[in-house]
């Protein structure tokens, strides 16, 4: 515990409990390892932060679940700043907006949305925080009916490096809401944001499993429903070589399977249109072969957050990225070769996320992310544990993307970023010119300069 100004704070120094709270990390491959830390709950203490960063001469940083820390810079000669911010989920039903103060994670949202007939498009996992998971772009199971989350925030409430708390929308400092809206990040530590919510009446959502050993015949049928897939369907084909450990289905850890998940949104009571979506997905894949476990139901959107199967409790985790253009049958056969059975992969998931739709259209309000020119994103992971060590993964994740080369558009979802010395850009280079102006405008000394992604600033 140390003194700053005249109140007592929680800045903590390595060895102090209150440390080792702040710095936990959700992907435990990558340890946040600053000179000292907080957790924050109040605008006082995030000043209280500040003001001993500019004492003591170190770099701000800011997390909230560490789900991004392998993709973030390393946290040399910094003070970070872990966000809890009080005041709960507030919903404006009239209004359909939600204010999201920055550490609530997606579980707490949906929940509080729910009862009002509402969803909003959040990520996969209720355990991610809304916060970073919006500013960084956010690919939602609803993203090609309403686009990237960022789209819908509406107002952003952060504290800048000059102590000042700032509400900032489209009219009260455009160009700097412009550049929160997937700039980047370095603008100071945002402590809560207001998004759009949308009907949600009914969804058809789940997951659907095959051995691997029909995941060619499986890949081609999906692929080619993707080509004209209708808006309110998002879906991602995985293969995955679950382990027997507590929590997988025994079905799933007897060998590779092929998934097919997402969601199918209903914003009405009648649910005939959504229902036939569905089959028209899941009809051809499931003459195929027979599903080994099929959880695809008609049901309330709340269960959308579970049908991606994502890991609740933090684990280490070692990846790689891609936006792809459309893969066609070359792609998909290249996809298997090195991911599928008898690839000696090592990844315990390697999928594509169907893209287009509204994530394809630009937004005239958006920010400086606001639309993904890609058919697909890829995604590939796995964990270092017993035989499979961190360099047999990063290996094998520079093999995938050798194979997928010719089908990488060359820019990345910052959300889906996995590992920081791997390729990313998701910016322009007439872009970042605008968002280092804003920063240096918002920022002047540069104190948040290292909690810039990579590739997302010109200033060295």
């Amino acid at each position: 515990m140390t003194t700053v100004g005249e109140r007592e704070t929680s800045i903590a120094l390595p060895g102090d409990p209150a440390y080792e709270a702040a710095t936990q990390v959700f992907n435990l491959s990558a340890p946040a390892q600053p000179v000292a830390a907080v957790t924050a709950h109040t605008i006082d203490e995030i000043r209280a932060a500040i003001r001993y960063a500019d004492a003591e001469g170190l770099a701000v940083r800011v997390h909230t679940t560490g789900h991004a820390s392998a993709a973030t810079r390393p946290m040399r000669n910094a003070v970070l700043i872990r966000t809890r911010m009080g005041g709960g989920v507030e919903i404006d039903a009239q209004r359909r907006l939600a204010r999201i103060p920055a550490g609530t994670r997606w579980g707490a949202v949906v929940e509080a949305a729910a009862p009002h007939g509402l969803t909003v498009a959040h990520g996969s996992s209720p355990t991610v925080g809304a916060v970073g998971y919006l500013l960084r772009g956010g690919l939602s199971f609803y993203g090609r009916a309403v686009g990237l989350a960022v789209n819908g925030v509406r107002a952003i409430e952060l504290v800048t490096a000059d102590g000042e708390l700032r509400r900032v929308d489209a009219s009260s400092d455009p160009e700097l809401f412009w550049a929160l809206r997937g700039g980047g990040g370095g603008f100071g530590v945002v402590t809560a944001v207001e998004i759009d919510l949308f009907p949600a009446a009914k969804v058809i959502t789940g997951a659907a499993f095959w051995p691997a050993v029909h995941a060619e015949r499986l890949l081609s049928a999906w692929r080619r429903w993707t080509l004209d897939a209708p808006w309110e369907v998002t879906t991602s084909v995985r293969v995955m070589n679950l382990p027997p450990v507590p929590g997988v289905p025994p079905a799933l850890a007897a060998g590779p399977v092929l998934s097919v998940d997402g969601a199918v949104l209903s914003t009405t009571q009648d649910v005939t249109v959504a229902q036939q979506h569905a089959e028209d997905l899941l009809g051809p894949l499931r003459s195929v072969a027979e599903p080994v476990l099929d959880t695809w139901q008609l049901t309330a959107p709340s269960a959308v957050l579970q049908a991606h199967m994502d890991p609740s409790d933090p684990v280490a985790v070692i990846g790689d990225h891609m936006l792809l253009g459309e893969i066609g049958d070359d792609g998909a056969a290249e996809f298997l070769r090195v991911t599928g059975e008898g690839s000696g992969s090592p990844l315990v998931v390697a999928g594509l996320r169907q893209l287009g739709g509204a994530y394809a259209i630009p937004d005239p309000a958006g920010g400086a992310l606001d639309h993904l020119e890609a058919r697909y994103s890829y995604a590939g992971s796995g964990v270092p544990m017993g035989p499979v060590t961190a360099e047999a993964l990063r290996s094998h994740c520079d093999r995938v993307r050798a194979a997928m080369k010719p089908w990488d558009t060359g820019r990345t979802a910052p959300s889906f970023v996995e590992d920081f010395e791997q390729p990313q850009g998701h910016l322009s280079p007439d872009q970042i010119r605008v968002v280092d102006r804003v920063r240096a405008r918002i920022d002047p000394s540069g104190r948040f300069r290292d909690d810039i992604a990579p590739n997302a600033t010109a200033v060295s």
